[in-house]
């Protein structure tokens, strides 16, 4: 409450109530020195107008600009002088509210059948000693399939190029991918090579990730299942496992959005093929497919 409101207060009290000052500057704490203080100096002839007058010429300064521009006049004032004068004649500047741009909202494409549109995203984790990797992640919207994974410590625009054209070379050719707007997604490197072989990019909106929630959903099963049920004491072993566990979720798990298919079985009633397993030492496959049970209580102490 301000030195004004507590004066108007103990004043209404006095007067209606027939209470003393030094009751009522109690009732409501207010010192009896602000109470009992008489102005003495007159207000300066014309500030308070002079004041207004560049309030609405600068409608977006507030009381300190103001006092300067004052005080270029010549004016003797200060701040304090100037911030009652301006909060009295309630000239406070309004907070505009940000500017947000209006986009058409256009409906994203439904895919229908393997490969019409892909979507990717990258996930984040840390081997055993502190170092963080990452996992670039891909998965096909209508069967669900993730075609392939990358896993390194750094994963620039020219390595999510080198893992869709290495599956380009195997068959797997998509005709448009999802994607955020991370700098990797958005470099030149990933435009140019989709310039290069026709793939169209679909973008979502900054800051809606459900936008791309078949992603999203597989980044969680990733996470879930392989990531936080695993120790991983080098990269390379993070590398074959979590290889191992694509393998396991393409093949072996069910997927109730499916009806209880795997992707592959989905991917092959769909007419399409499982994409081959890559060679490459970022990201080789192991020999046999780990079975589940294996991937989880294959866990090292930390």
């Amino acid at each position: 409450m301000t030195v004004e409101a507590r004066r108007a207060v103990v004043e209404h009290l006095r007067r209606e109530f027939g209470l003393s000052q030094r009751r009522s500057c109690r009732l409501v704490a207010a010192p009896r020195s602000s109470c009992r203080y008489v102005r003495c100096r007159a207000e300066p002839a014309g500030l308070r107008q002079r004041l207004v007058e560049l309030a609405v010429q600068r409608p977006r300064f507030g009381y300190p600009r103001l006092a300067v521009l004052l005080r270029r006049e010549g004016r003797v004032v200060n701040r304090k002088l100037v911030w009652r004068l301006y909060r009295e004649e309630r000239l406070a500047v309004r907070r505009r509210r940000r500017k947000r741009l209006a986009l058409p909202r256009k409906p994203l494409p439904t895919p229908t059948r393997p490969d019409d549109c892909w979507s990717m995203d990258f996930v984040a984790d840390r081997l055993l000693g502190g170092r963080a990797f990452r996992v670039l992640t891909l998965v096909d919207d209508v069967s669900r399939e993730s075609p392939g994974l990358e896993v390194d410590t750094s994963l620039p625009g020219r390595r999510v190029v080198g893992l869709l054209e290495r599956l380009w070379q195997q068959g797997r050719r998509p005709r448009a991918i999802r994607l955020d707007n991370g700098p990797e997604m958005t470099g030149q490197d990933l435009d140019a090579w989709a310039w290069r072989r026709g793939v169209e990019l679909n973008f979502i909106e900054p800051g809606k990730p459900t936008q791309n929630a078949f992603i999203e959903s597989f980044n969680g099963k990733l996470r879930d299942e392989c990531l936080n049920g695993n120790w991983f004491a080098s990269l390379r072993e993070a590398q074959v496992l979590i290889e191992a566990w694509r393998r396991d979720y393409n093949t072996v798990r069910p997927h109730e959005s499916l009806g209880w298919k795997t992707p592959a079985e989905a991917l092959a009633a769909l007419g399409g093929a499982m994409a081959p397993p890559r060679a490459g030492s970022g990201s080789t496959p192991c020999t046999n497919p780990m079975p589940l049970a294996t991937l989880n209580t294959h866990t090292h102490a930390p």
